[in-house]
């Protein structure tokens, strides 16, 4: 009576087929993998920004009195009232945002006020008040044209807009 050997494993030719097929996936993921991780960078900082903004916005209302938002490193941020100077709430750029960056319009502002309608009114400092940010990331991380950037409006009466300034305005999140 024969009896049959069952083979157990995998040969060496089967193992070297199945690792080539791995790192060719591999390879093939990894760029779209830096795009999307990049995207989830702009969204998160875009959105902090976008968040603090109308914090400071709310708490001006809810509050009655003036209430200013400040924009530190990149997309950190700090919301205090104008009497008395107590922060109300602060976020460090490094939380989940670390690699985008934000352009400022006007260059130089680095605040914005807010009375207690939620009106922008002019800064206590005489400072300029900024009118726009827009977020992205450094094209050394992913090409330019893979970004998905976003922008954030402030207008004179309060109203904080967060949008994508590559999409058709007036069509979703077009600006």
């Amino acid at each position: 009576m024969l009896r049959r050997r069952f083979q157990r494993g995998m040969t060496l030719i089967e193992l070297s087929v199945t690792i080539a097929i791995a790192a060719i996936l591999l390879a093939i993921s990894v760029p779209s993998f830096q795009v999307m991780l990049a995207n989830s960078q702009i969204r998160t900082g875009a959105q902090a920004l976008h968040d603090g903004l109308q914090l400071a916005r709310v708490e001006a209302i809810r509050r009655n009195e003036r209430v200013i938002f400040t924009k530190d490193a990149q997309t950190g941020w700090t919301v205090t009232l104008q009497t008395g100077g107590a922060v109300v709430q602060t976020r460090p750029f490094s939380e989940g945002s670390s690699a985008a960056t934000v352009t400022v319009t006007p260059s130089a502002a680095t605040q914005v006020t807010f009375d207690g309608l939620g009106r922008v009114v002019a800064n206590s400092d005489a400072s300029s008040t900024f009118t726009q940010l827009d977020i992205g990331v450094p094209t050394i991380l992913i090409p330019a044209a893979s970004a998905r950037n976003r922008r954030i409006t402030v207008t004179g009466g309060g109203a904080v807009r967060l949008c994508d300034p590559s999409a058709k305005p007036g069509v979703g999140m077009g600006c």
